[in-house]
């Protein structure tokens, strides 16, 4: 049996809608620092509210972030429980990649959003476990050893279609959500990218006047 039209787009626009919840604007208002867009960068992730110093809202951010990605695609199973295991594998890929989308182009901050790195790794943990796993085994690795934020993700989400090709492709959507998503990082990270082969990145942990 196929998805229905309503599960379609339940998943889509739950989805979505749980995606764009900005964490990091949450946070950082309620804590007493403002609008994170108005700091550093300007991102609402975790890497741009740990420029400010407090560590626990960074962390709110990133479990906050990663969380609303995983629960998007666990709701989207739940809601196909029984159904054949590619086409259950089809509802997850459309509500991850949704609530991906959602927090990359918020409807709540005029589609004004994150890079989506800390969701993309929420997202790839609930679709596939392994894939995940060392998707965020590298992000850890990577930002160990160079102590660059935006290498470590785009090095990450590069890694993850094969990751999840490699280890855990049934069903094939998997991987083509791995990609999408991927994709979009690369998108998001333009800047980061020209300040990465100028050698101007800033490192985590540099002083923010540098």
């Amino acid at each position: 049996m196929g998805l229905t039209p309503i599960v379609i787009i339940a998943s889509l626009i739950g989805g979505y809608l749980l995606g764009s919840i900005p964490f990091g604007v949450i946070a950082t208002r309620l804590g007493g620092l403002g609008d994170i867009r108005k700091v550093g960068s300007g991102n609402i992730g975790a890497t741009n509210v740990l420029r400010t110093g407090r560590k626990d809202l960074a962390l709110i951010t990133l479990i906050g972030d990663g969380g609303k990605g995983l629960v998007a695609v666990l709701i989207a199973w739940a809601l196909v429980e029984g159904l054949d295991h590619d086409v259950a594998g089809l509802s997850a890929a459309l509500a991850g990649g949704a609530a991906f989308t959602g927090h990359l182009y918020p409807v709540w901050l005029k589609f004004k959003g994150g890079k989506g790195v800390a969701t993309f790794l929420g997202v790839l943990l609930a679709v596939s476990l392994p894939g995940g796993l060392l998707a965020c085994a590298t992000w850890v690795i990577m930002a160990f050893l160079l102590r660059i934020s935006s290498l470590a993700a785009l090095t990450a989400a590069a890694l993850a279609p094969i990751y999840v090709l490699l280890l855990d492709p049934s069903p094939l959507t998997k991987v083509w959500l791995a990609i999408f998503m991927a994709v979009l990082i690369f998108i998001r990270h333009q800047a980061n990218i020209r300040r990465l082969l100028k050698g101007e990145e800033p490192r985590i942990g540099a002083d923010k006047s540098k």
